[in-house]
């Protein structure tokens, strides 16, 4: 698949050398006097800038992603490395908790490191483990990817290498002018005019404090959608392009079906994503649920053939009320707090491909758009998309919209719409299926199959307070948003859609 890049904005690595702190709100974000000078470094970053210059820089908890590095696991190793992977995001929380205790008493942010790589040198022995005990062969140097650092927040991430260049998302693109994804994800050209800051009797809480629970968003997440030009970019139709589209109705989450599980990623695991997601459609989903459990769970879905599994991240306004999870994993244990929204619409729409007709999906399909933690890890699987309704030819990747008066936030996942013809997953979740090029062609081996396209919108003010949950460590960056899929369609609604897509009919 083609590729563009970018400039980053690169800044001065900065050296942590010292251990006055201050932490926002409740416990997070910490803010640490970051002392650059020549001759001092710390992991991936770089050089210092100057001897004795203070800064306060929010920071974060950097470690490279173990899971994505995984290309080939034996289907008898998956239960045990999928623990590992889960562990290790475990490991994450629990020193990022420890990382505000220590700036509260003063101490130094450093000695939180070395206990740190050695759980992970553990857990990724395990993976390495149960890979080589089954077969496999694991990845090499998979090792090097233990020491974690402490990030400056307005620092970009080290670009990581994509081994696999044919199925993943561009790993940097230029947000006005790639086309490489299925929809545009630029972010904003213009400048925040200051317009979303809201009127009302809530406190601002991100604008000044880095959010309610102290660790985002904060107001540089935010942008005036009138300020962002239009930047969206769809492959043209072709004379054999399958123009239908298959409607499902599944509701909006009025029943309040969430947990903090993540059934794809971490199944077997409580808790495994962190942040709570909201699910429509199939009602069995949790960490324990197997594809029996899914073929046979009720779904919310008016269609009845549709038992498919749909889930995101919870958006909340921080506004100082707590949720009933206030006190739980998933939410306030996690740095996941304020209000969840329940969206005022939902739509669910499977389109077809630009260049030809698509084949059915084989039931069970599970796919990932998105990375919930693109802040740590950069754009390579980044794919959100946030706007205002009346605005969506304008798209934003890493900023929040804030929209005027009668318009609504709207997120919006175009799922892959590629897959690879013999698997419903992959070790990382990721290379069973592809992006279309710019040309909306699938890589070489893949084949078309319907594209999700999944469109949320909320009702909430214009200011400077909502985010969607994250990992802790991921700050509430807009960027990680993310989507998740797992087709449970019967064989006969799904031919039915693809013969409806592939005739060019609208059909629900």
């Amino acid at each position: 698949m083609g590729r563009t890049s970018r400039k980053r904005s690169t800044l001065a690595g900065r050296a942590i050398a010292a251990a006055t702190a201050l932490i926002l709100g409740g416990g997070g974000l910490a803010v640490v006097n970051v002392y650059a000078s020549a001759g001092e470094s710390s992991g991936r970053e770089g050089p210092g800038t100057g001897a004795g210059q203070p800064a306060a820089v929010m920071s974060t908890i950097d470690c490279p992603d173990v899971g994505d590095e995984l290309r080939e696991v034996p289907q008898a190793a998956r239960q045990e490395v999928d623990a590992q992977l889960a562990a290790l995001d475990s490991q994450i929380t629990e020193a990022y908790t420890q990382l505000a205790q220590r700036q509260q008493t003063g101490e130094d942010p450093a000695g939180l490191f070395p206990p740190l790589e050695q759980q992970r040198r553990a857990s990724i022995g395990g993976i390495v483990g149960a890979i080589e005990e089954n077969g496999g062969a694991a990845p090499e140097n998979l090792d090097s990817l233990a020491p974690c650092t402490l990030r400056a927040t307005d620092q970009d991430p080290e670009p990581q290498p994509d081994p696999d260049t044919d199925t993943d998302p561009d790993p940097d693109p230029d947000p006005d002018t790639d086309t490489d994804r299925d929809m545009g994800t630029g972010t904003g050209t213009g400048t925040d005019t200051g317009t979303g800051t809201g009127t009302g009797t809530a406190p601002d809480t991100a604008r000044n404090q880095g959010g309610q629970a102290g660790n985002g968003p904060v107001a540089d997440d935010f942008v005036d959608i009138r300020s962002v030009e239009p930047n969206v970019n769809l492959p043209r139709a072709q004379q054999n392009a399958s123009r239908g589209t298959f409607t499902t109705d599944c509701g909006t989450n009025e029943n309040g079906n969430r947990n903090p599980d993540n059934v794809i990623v971490a199944p077997g695991v409580s808790n495994g994503a962190h942040h709570m997601h909201d699910y429509v459609g199939n009602q069995a989903n949790n960490a324990f649920a197997d594809d029996e459990d899914l073929a046979n769970g009720a779904t919310s879905c008016r269609n009845q053939g549709d038992r498919s599994t749909y889930y995101w991240p919870v958006l909340r306004v921080q506004n100082g009320q707590d949720e009933e999870d206030a006190g739980a994993d998933g939410g306030g244990n996690d740095q996941n707090v304020g209000e969840i929204q329940t969206p005022v619409q939902v739509s669910l729409t499977f389109e077809g491909s630009p260049v030809g007709e698509v084949t059915a999906m084989p039931r069970f399909l599970r796919i990932i758009t998105g990375d919930a933690k693109a802040f740590t890890n950069g754009d390579a699987n980044a794919n959100a998309s946030w706007s205002c309704t009346g605005f969506e030819d304008r798209q934003l990747a890493d900023k929040y919209p804030l929209c005027p008066d009668g318009s609504d936030v709207v997120r919006t996942f175009r799922f892959q719409s590629c897959w690879d013809g013999q698997n419903t997953d992959s070790a990382n979740h990721r290379t069973h299926v592809a992006f279309t090029d710019e040309q909306g062609r699938c890589p070489q081996g893949f084949r078309a199959v319907p594209q999700l396209v999944q469109r949320i919108v909320y009702d909430v003010a214009p200011e400077r307070n909502f985010a969607v949950d994250s990992f802790p460590e991921q700050l509430h960056k807009p960027i990680t948003d993310h989507g998740d899929f797992i087709n449970v369609f019967d064989e006969e609604l799904m031919n039915r859609m693809v013969r409806c897509i592939n005739r060019g009919d609208r059909c629900t």
